[in-house]
């Protein structure tokens, strides 16, 4: 296949490149190639490429910085996907579409499962949201993604910085009541190449196995790489942020299993491969 990937500078967008490319034929673009948030040059590029699938990974993550620039998170993450949908339609090319678990609120008590109904707490996930919605009205032939708590090679996340900050030495406080699945790109990546091998059109909730909290999950890494770091557990109102979380947004993989495709791996296996490519990679 020919696909376009908007956002392939970025810490996914990278890792679907690096497992794609053997087997299809990629145009990579980015804000300074293709702006998904002007809608004409999207369509000149989709018409001077004419791609068979369109991959979306571009979208403004920055949680926190999200509720100072309102208006830049809908851009990116609701008018963009929207363009994208639209040309997608008029061209009759799917769209494969990163979500995320911030469309939810996490007071379930339970996993979100895919037709759960939506709750979003911050502007990025009111954002990530009207993405979501924008895509479903606007064409038939699409993956929406949901995914949580991503870390890879190619951009920053809670592992790398939990490892700047453990060198140190000095004690942490890591909030112990926000619950979620730490899901590796590269997994992801892989999980996309199979997917989009047919046309299971929908919505899909797709991370590495199991769940765990961000105290445990900094535990954890420390585990892995012997630093004698002190954290210490402490709840979400003593480490007030501008952008509400969910507490409980574990994501069900129920579609993608039924769809008869096998669980990712558990979040700790990947954790541990990551940390050991990645700290090879800093010698």
């Amino acid at each position: 296949m020919n696909i376009l990937i908007t956002g392939a500078r970025g810490m996914l967008g990278k890792d679907v490149e690096q497992v794609l490319q053997d087997k299809h034929q990629l145009i990579l673009t980015d804000e300074d190639t293709m702006d998904i948030t002007d809608y004409n040059q999207c369509m000149a590029v989709m018409s001077q490429n004419k791609p068979d699938l369109i991959i979306n990974c571009a979208a403004y993550t920055q949680v926190d910085k999200c509720e100072e620039e309102v208006e830049l998170a809908y851009r990116v993450n609701a008018l963009g996907p929207r363009n994208l949908a639209v040309i997608g339609n008029e061209i009759n090319v799917p769209l494969l579409h990163i979500s995320s678990d911030y469309v939810f609120d996490g007071i379930k008590g339970s996993d979100y499962v895919e037709d759960d109904i939506k709750k979003p707490l911050s502007v990025y996930g009111k954002s990530k949201s009207l993405g979501e919605d924008y895509i479903m009205l606007l064409t038939n032939k699409f993956y929406i993604i949901r995914t949580s708590w991503l870390f890879g090679v190619n951009g920053n996340n809670f592992i790398k910085t939990m490892l700047r900050l453990g060198k140190t030495g000095e004690s942490l406080a890591v909030v112990n009541d926000q619950f979620g699945s730490p899901t590796y790109t590269a997994d992801l990546a892989r999980a996309i190449a199979r997917l989009i091998e047919k046309p299971a059109y929908g919505i899909y909730h797709i991370t590495n196995s199991g769940y765990t909290n961000w105290y445990d999950y900094a535990k954890y890494i420390f585990k892995l790489v012997d630093y004698k770091v002190s954290v210490q557990s402490i709840i979400t109102e003593k480490f007030p942020r501008p952008a509400e979380r969910p507490f409980y947004s574990v994501l069900e993989n129920r579609v993608w299993q039924l769809e008869g495709f096998s669980l990712l791996r558990s979040y700790e296996e990947a954790v541990e491969e990551y940390i050991k490519e990645y700290l090879a990679s800093e010698v």
